[in-house]
């Protein structure tokens, strides 16, 4: 029953450089675009939102002569 003997000082560190890969990774899709790309999503956003608050069902949404 032997195992692999693992130095854990270095598999703290490749763990923590994975991760901090992956937050590059997220940063550079996420701030690495052009400012048209960046207006594009954010009016995207904007229709989602209004979509689904077009779709909402609610107190707000009665009619004010109440049929």
């Amino acid at each position: 029953m032997t195992g692999e003997v693992v130095n854990l000082r270095r598999a703290r560190k490749a763990k923590a450089r994975a991760a901090a890969e992956r937050q590059a990774a997220e940063n550079r899709a996420l701030h690495g675009r052009t400012k048209l790309e960046k207006r594009a999503s954010a009016a995207e956003a904007e229709r989602a939102a209004r979509r689904l608050d077009g779709h909402r069902i609610g107190a707000d949404d009665e009619t004010p002569g109440g049929a």
